[in-house]
């Protein structure tokens, strides 16, 4: 007689090693901290090494290299001792934060060591520049060209900085890729007027880029020939046709929207007018102009979806083969191709390394995991670019990636359970209403940060937007590049950009309504933002009641910390601009003096409301803890100086153009024990702002 065993429990499903509690306490600790059974410990890795990159970029001194390297090799070691030895397996998450805040530590020094190049370190007299047009983008003041130098004129080669910026405010007639000779007035890159703002100083190092100013008369093509590095040649190659496509999009997509849609396809905004950008961001729909996870799915999903269509028609070839790993390859090149040709930015990064994980997955007959890749793609962008971590971009895209991933696993059970979640509504119609939900909460802390605003109708605008985007424009873009090689491209563009004409006319609409770029009445501090992501991290490493629990617990102390916080009254830029805040709790700017510095981004959007035509003008200003508040401008007319006036309270205070000058940007901040003065940092000891 036969005797059948039982079947025993699958290897992953076997209690932990060991013996004691230690084991017990290590498996209940791993089931917290996943995702729909799937290890999230990638994740862990992946927002460590952001908190890591935090850390040193918050130091005011440079830390040396060799105990940063031998701390991080002794945190691996460390890390593989919790997961061999059974015993120390209770700690083996905490090792792996803890490797993870090294790692990105020493990953921000070495990057900060390996871009190193000449800063110019003073203003330096007109000169002639020469070297080739790597970008052109557009600017409030004329166009701005990012140019690889070549030569200045009376600069050593040991001191000429590899990139400069300069505003072109004269016809451009020059395109990138083309070697340009320039009569140009250098300055060092600025640094932040506003304590806490973006650091434009720091962006530069790592871009390379040693100097900024402006083109005196017009940029003129030259004859030098091709660069002595191949490299560099390609990178031309690959910018010229930038710009040959954008130019083909926007003319071929129609004046009204053709610079949207090359923004789009190429990733050049030069063609965009200002007040469409403007109309988007104030509308919560600049998400658009980012290409990111949208824009490479279109693509890649194409591609993917022709080319295994095309060779399954192939009968001799569909039998012997599996098509969809052809398929796969042929969609991992395109995005490849359109990585390239759009910039390669921070979103588009991300977008390119999570589908390049779901089509390894699909060479390897291996499930693509969703989270997996967000934490994969997370890792490498920390890790090859770690000061990205720093700029809005980064934050705003890896948060709405998150938050939507993690809801979609959480409905995609629920959805096993029961067939509609939102009653008698469709799931296309449904995914709209909740990607443009959950997108607009999660990236709201950082919008509310850098850019002091939030888009009080975004919610609305997405609403509207999206469907065009989803069921429109994207099934138009790919119907154009179909149609490209039989030479009828240029009617789907046309179509493209017909489409992209609806979402400007929503953009426009919702920003023109009342509070459509929705400011807060108090400035959010840093501690808030760092306490927001990481609720929003916890979201995603978490499991089941443990996401709620762990987010409200750090969503409270945020929220305590914004409430105490203090208020900016008044700022006064080395641009020239007064930033006040009037008793409606909103920053309203008023220009004062045509400097030469920059305003802070956190009020870019700021609305010009105050005017003056006196010699001196007296506004109310507001802030927390002030209960009268006046500030008198006086625009210096007559060989005097410009100054303010400022009476908060029992208060007085005076600031004078020349001190903002020297110091670089004067802030005036409530507190508990008066107003504070807050001048900007000049130099410090990190490389980006040392002292000359």
């Amino acid at each position: 007689m036969l005797q059948f065993r039982r079947p025993g429990w699958q290897k992953h499903k076997v209690a932990a090693e060991g013996k004691g509690l230690a084991p017990a306490i290590a498996a209940v600790w791993g089931s917290l901290w996943s995702i729909a059974e799937i290890d999230s410990r990638p994740l862990l890795l992946g927002f460590s090494l952001c908190g890591g990159v935090i850390v040193y970029f918050s130091l005011s001194n440079e830390p040396l290299f060799w105990p940063c390297l031998l701390a991080t090799i002794g945190a691996g070691f460390f890390y593989v001792a919790t997961r061999w030895i059974w015993w120390m397996s209770v700690i083996s998450l905490p090792a792996l934060v803890l490797l993870g805040l090294i790692g990105g530590f020493t990953a921000a020094t070495i990057r900060t060591a390996s871009v190193e190049a000449p800063i110019i370190s003073s203003e330096m007299r007109p000169l002639m520049l020469e070297g080739w047009v790597r970008e052109v983008e557009p600017g409030a003041k004329g166009n701005r060209l990012r140019i690889e130098v070549h030569a200045l004129s009376g600069v050593s080669p040991e001191e000429t900085p590899k990139y400069v910026r300069v505003t072109h405010r004269l016809d451009l007639q020059v395109a990138p890729g083309r070697f340009v000779r320039c009569f140009v007035l250098l300055r060092p890159p600025p640094s932040p007027s506003l304590p806490g703002d973006y650091d434009f100083r720091r962006q530069a190092w790592f871009e390379q880029l040693g100097g900024v100013g402006y083109v005196m008369g017009r940029c003129r093509g030259g004859a030098l020939g091709a660069p002595d590095s191949r490299v560099k040649q390609v990178g031309l190659d690959v910018a010229a046709f930038r710009r040959r496509l954008a130019e083909h999009v926007n003319e071929a997509a129609g004046a009204r929207a053709g610079g949207f849609a090359a923004a789009l396809i190429s990733g050049d905004r030069s063609f965009m007018k200002i007040e469409d950008q403007e109309a988007l961001r104030a509308s919560g729909l600049s998400h658009l102009l980012a290409i990111s996870g949208l824009h490479m799915a279109m693509v890649g999903g194409l591609v993917f979806l022709l080319v295994r269509r095309v060779l399954a028609f192939i009968e001799p070839l569909a039998l012997r083969i599996a098509v969809q790993k052809p398929a796969a390859i042929a969609a991992l090149s395109a995005s490849f191709v359109y990585l390239v040709i759009s910039g390669a930015s921070v979103s588009t990064q991300r977008a390119f390394i999570m589908s390049a994980v779901v089509f390894g997955a699909v060479l390897a007959d291996r499930a693509a995991l969703s989270l997996r890749s967000y934490a994969i793609a997370m890792i490498l962008v920390v890790l090859l670019q770690p000061e990205s971590v720093m700029t809005p971009g980064f934050q705003m895209s890896f948060a709405a990636s998150g938050a939507l991933i993690a809801t979609y696993d959480a409905w995609s059970r629920r959805r096993a359970e029961q067939e509609r979640i939102l009653g008698s509504v469709s799931f296309s119609w449904a995914s709209l209403f909740v990607t443009s939900l959950v997108a607009g909460a999660a990236t709201a802390p950082f919008a509310i940060y850098h850019f002091d605003r939030l888009a009080g109708f975004g919610l609305l605008a997405n609403l509207l937007a999206m469907p065009i985007i989803s069921f429109v424009s994207a099934p138009l873009a790919a119907l154009a590049l179909i149609l490209t090689p039989f030479g009828f491209g240029d009617l789907g563009l046309r179509l493209f950009g017909l489409s992209l004409e609806a979402v400007l006319v929503v953009a426009h609409w919702c920003s023109s309504l009342p509070n459509a770029a929705y400011t807060l009445p108090r400035t959010m501090p840093a501690v808030t933002l760092v306490l927001s992501s990481c609720a929003i991290a916890c979201a995603m490493a978490a499991r089941g009641s443990a996401r709620v629990l762990l987010s409200v617990l750090l969503i409270i102390p945020a929220a305590v910390l914004w409430a105490r916080s203090h208020d900016v009254v008044v700022h006064w830029a080395p641009s020239g601009d007064v930033f006040l805040r009037n008793k409606d709790g909103k920053v309203v700017r008023f220009e004062m003096v045509d400097g030469d510095g920059l305003s802070p981004l956190r009020y870019s959007t700021a609305e010009t409301e105050v005017h003056c035509d006196a010699p001196a003008c007296t506004y109310p200003v507001t802030g927390s803890g002030i209960t009268e508040g006046t500030a008198t401008l006086y625009k210096g007319r007559d060989d005097s100086e410009p100054a303010i006036d400022l009476h908060l309270d029992e208060h007085n205070l005076r600031l004078n153009w020349d001190d903002v000058v020297t110091t670089g940007g004067i802030t005036i901040k409530s507190g508990r024990d008066g107003p504070k003065r807050l001048n900007a940092p000049i130099c410090g000891r990190r490389p980006w702002r040392a002292c000359n």
